[in-house]
């Protein structure tokens, strides 16, 4: 990072605690063990330089803050990379308290723009069959919670303000049209409706939401979400790591930048390439 923009956001987020902890900036400074002078030297526009690092750790320790957030080394107060296990009881059907943050950092996230690879089709867009089909097995009211989740993120992605991408592997959405691998006992016409689905609803929520297809020859992801410039989360089956890292938010962010350059079908495209799907699958039941 940029020294000047380090110092300057130090500065930016020295205010915020100062303004939030109550205290005039003489209070501040004595109760951190600061001269009041070098605390007005570290918020003056004209001052360059960085403070020793003990005295930024007596800021951190003082006001509970880390000091990469002091920094702007994080987006976070609180520092580092969480791992965020889904409760079991989800299986009995209990709200999952990953897919509740999940949801928090999505409403937060509002402004800024959305961006994930799916781990199958994209939530929003799936159908009640759909969904049914892949978490029957997890217990009887699952399917329930995650249609009610479904729900909700495409009421999210019909809002105004949201600005949603999705990328995904062509051959992972070929795959799915054809019954092929996690999708083989999912009967034809639970495919064809969830393909006529999936046209009128990239076709209504374009351009807010966005879904490009990359051939999965020549680029792979993993499941993963940004929620702007705050967090990222990874997916890896049965639990997300959570990053608020700057520089972890802006390599996964690059990474999906390279996925959207890799695109070989954008999104005004995709209800072609979902049309030619439903065709494929209705000829080859004639």
């Amino acid at each position: 990072m940029d020294r000047r923009l380090t110092v300057e956001t130090f500065r930016e987020r020295l205010a915020q605690v100062i303004e939030r902890s109550g205290l005039s900036r003489s209070g501040f400074a004595a109760k951190a063990g600061l001269d009041r002078s070098t605390l007005s030297q570290l918020l003056s526009g004209a001052n360059d330089r960085l403070p020793r690092a003990e005295t930024i750790a007596a800021i951190a320790e003082q006001e509970q803050v880390s000091t990469d957030w002091l920094l702007g080394l994080v987006q976070e107060e609180k520092i580092g990379t969480n791992i965020l296990s889904e409760a079991p009881e989800i299986a009995r059907g209990a709200s999952s308290y990953s897919d509740e943050r999940l949801a928090r950092w999505r409403a937060e996230a509002v402004g800024y723009k959305i961006r994930y690879v799916p781990s199958t089709l994209p939530d929003l867009l799936k159908g009640e069959e759909v969904i049914r089909y892949e978490y029957t097995q997890q217990g009887s009211a699952m399917p329930a919670i995650r249609l009610e989740q479904a729900e909700a993120r495409l009421a999210y992605s019909r809002r105004p303000e949201t600005d949603l991408e999705a990328c995904s592997s062509i051959q992972a959405l070929e795959g799915f049209a054809r019954g092929q691998g996690i999708w083989e006992q999912l009967p034809t016409a639970s495919r064809k409706q969830q393909l006529s689905w999936m046209i009128a609803l990239v076709d209504e929520l374009y351009p807010t939401f966005r879904w490009f297809l990359f051939d999965g020859l020549e680029h792979y992801s993993a499941p993963v979400t940004i929620f702007g410039p705050s967090r990222a989360a990874v997916y890896i089956g049965n639990m997300y790591f959570v990053f608020n890292s700057t520089e972890h938010i802006r390599a996964l962010t690059q990474h999906f930048d390279n996925l959207i350059r890799g695109a070989i079908v954008q999104p005004p495209e995709v209800p072609r390439v979902l049309n030619r799907l439903l065709r494929e699958l209705e000829e080859s039941e004639q």
